[in-house]
């Protein structure tokens, strides 16, 4: 079995939607092309608008559009900075909520550098504490690696 395994009444697939997801919710936030690529600038240190908008490769307009929703989110805080003689301007940091978005970030980087990247990766992600490559996995709470097919899904009990 390729599948993750449904457990209770989720087991009857046509007897149940997923209206809570939070796989959607989560999408709704950073779903675009543009929102993905502003979060990887914010991690590489990219904090102004301007080379925000120029290392994506979006208008302004979508990057206004875009950073506003991040922030609105919580994932980037907007905060003032001003050089000597012009206007105040802003810059966009991470939050914990956009630091605590790597993971998933880093396993899309890790799936296109093995299904896209033509086996020849741009980037090298490795720990800078002792050198080895940094890789994102699925583990339980007990640290064990677990395949698709070992994942149980059931509905949360009820509080």
């Amino acid at each position: 079995m390729d599948t993750v395994q449904l457990e209770g009444k989720l087991a009857n697939l046509r007897a149940w939607t997923p209206t809570q997801c939070t796989i959607a919710r989560a999408l709704d936030v950073i779903g675009t092309r543009s929102a993905i690529l502003i979060m990887r600038e914010a991690y590489y240190g990219t904090t102004r608008f301007d080379e925000i908008a120029r290392r994506v490769g979006i208008t302004e307009a979508v990057a206004a559009a875009r950073l506003r929703e991040l922030v609105e989110a919580g994932l980037l805080v907007k905060e003032p900075y001003r050089e000597p003689g012009q206007r105040t301007r802003h810059e966009y940091r991470l939050t914990d909520m956009g630091r605590d978005l790597l993971p998933a970030l880093t396993a899309l980087m890790q799936w296109g550098d093995a299904y896209l990247a033509d086996g020849k990766p741009p980037l090298a992600l490795t720990h800078a504490g002792c050198g080895a490559p940094v890789h994102a996995e699925v583990r339980c709470a007990e640290g064990h690696a677990v395949d698709l097919p070992d994942i149980l899904v059931a509905p949360r009990p009820r509080r």
